[in-house]
């Protein structure tokens, strides 16, 4: 659940409490207090970077936006069990991994449905987005 360090240095960004997110001015609210921090905290030359939400029953959803505005999840095995929930907010259907790809316009609803989930969301710099399940796999 931590941004990759190397040298097992301790982590920069450490999990903040999460409040509940009711509508949708208070989803873009979020969004913009949230691009504020990663604008204040992430370094121009740093890359593949995101918000890590961990869910209150186990497991971590990592989301980062695409330059065009697409809104990419990388839901860890832990959390697969929040898959039904991403459907029905985001209106698509599973993918075949556990990397999901929505159109931007789906960020309120699937914020306003997994809101009641999270425990806790932390800045992530590095995170391998759907690369790191195939560690290990022969790759």
């Amino acid at each position: 659940m931590q941004d990759q360090n190397e040298g097992g240095a301790p982590p920069r960004f450490k999990p903040v409490p999460w409040m509940a997110l009711e509508n949708a001015a208070d989803v873009e609210l979020w969004v913009e207090e949230h691009n504020r921090s990663m604008q204040d905290n992430i370094a121009r030359h740093e890359t593949v970077y995101g918000v890590c939400f961990t869910l209150a029953e186990g497991g971590e959803i990592y989301m980062q936006t695409s330059p065009d505005g697409a809104v990419i999840l990388d839901v860890t095995p832990e959390a697969a069990w929040v898959a039904p929930l991403i459907m029905a907010a985001a209106r698509v259907e599973a993918p075949a991994g556990a990397l999901w790809v929505l159109p931007d316009d789906k960020l309120v609803q699937l914020m306003i449905g997994l809101s009641s989930l999270i425990a806790s969301s932390m800045l992530v710099v590095g995170h391998p987005f759907g690369r790191r399940r195939h560690y290990g796999a022969g790759r």
